[in-house]
């Protein structure tokens, strides 16, 4: 079930990501070679519903600078979560993407789990 208001604050932070994240592949357009540092990390997520990876997944992805490039499922036992794989362009070292991402990550999670769920 989606938190109403929660979902009104996701909205308002994913405009904000994909003003911030325009505004750098543009920079990067006009002084080539100067701001981007290209990535993949592996992402392991907290997510568990389809909705929910579907929607981080595309959250990611309609961000300027960061794309999906890859869903691992979660091990069949439980000993390992569901994974994205993230291209990043613009994160200044490995840990500051997936830094980012988790942030992402956490501001769905109350959105679509509420506060106490989303830790």
């Amino acid at each position: 079930m989606i938190r109403l208001w929660y979902a009104v604050l996701y909205l308002g932070y994913i405009v904000v990501e994909i003003t911030r994240g325009a505004a750098n592949v543009a920079r990067d357009a006009f002084t080539p070679g100067l701001g981007s540092r290209p990535q993949i990390v592996e992402l392991p997520l907290r997510c568990r519903t389809d909705v929910e990876i579907t929607l981080l997944a595309s959250s990611i992805t309609i961000t300027p600078g960061t794309m999906t490039v890859g869903i691992a499922p979660a091990a069949p036992d439980g000993s390992s979560p569901p994974c994205l794989y993230v291209h990043g362009m613009y994160a200044d070292d490995r840990q500051d993407l997936l830094d980012s991402l988790r942030d992402m990550e956490r501001r769905l999670l109350r959105m679509t789990r509420g506060r106490r769920e989303a830790g």
